[in-house]
């Protein structure tokens, strides 16, 4: 049993040897490198929660290779950004522009949390206030203290 563990682990060992040298994932680094910095301000419009630099969506890996065509032909950042935004509008940004159509994506979760935090403060204070909860009579009271008091050791 330990010859075939040996023999096993050598024949690893030499089979790891003949792994090449992975070849250049870019034709062009400048290319690649300006592309990620683009990319990484953009949102994958199919996961919505990564960058387009990060994702591994087939939409995501189009629009990289249509970034990347926009570069070899000489656009400026500024120029790529604007043919995404016209083309798949604000919400491709990660952090689009505070206008009156985008309010909705800065504010909407403020007054989501506001609301939230009033309607539980209501709630809270309504329950205090409800008459229709149970009180205790003079009797059930006199009740209650004397319990107390036997149950007190001190």
């Amino acid at each position: 049993m330990k010859t075939w563990l040996v023999i096993g682990l050598a024949l690893l060992c030499a089979a790891s040897s003949w792994a090449g040298e992975a070849p250049p994932l870019a034709e062009d680094p400048v290319v690649e490198q300006r592309l990620n910095v683009i990319s990484e301000e953009l949102r994958c419009l199919v996961c919505q929660n990564e960058s387009l630099a990060g994702s591994r969506a087939d939409l995501a890996l189009d629009l990289r290779r249509e970034i990347r065509g926009l570069i070899k032909a000489n656009k400026t950042d500024q120029e790529i950004m604007e043919f995404m935004v016209s083309r798949y509008g604000d919400f491709v940004l990660y952090r689009p522009p505070v206008k009156p159509v985008t309010w909705l994506l800065w504010f909407g979760p403020l007054v989501l949390l506001i609301g939230a935090v009033v309607a539980l403060v209501r709630m809270v204070r309504g329950s205090a206030r409800d008459p229709s909860s149970p009180t205790l009579d003079t009797a059930q009271r006199e009740k209650a203290q004397r319990l107390l008091k036997e149950a007190d050791p001190s």
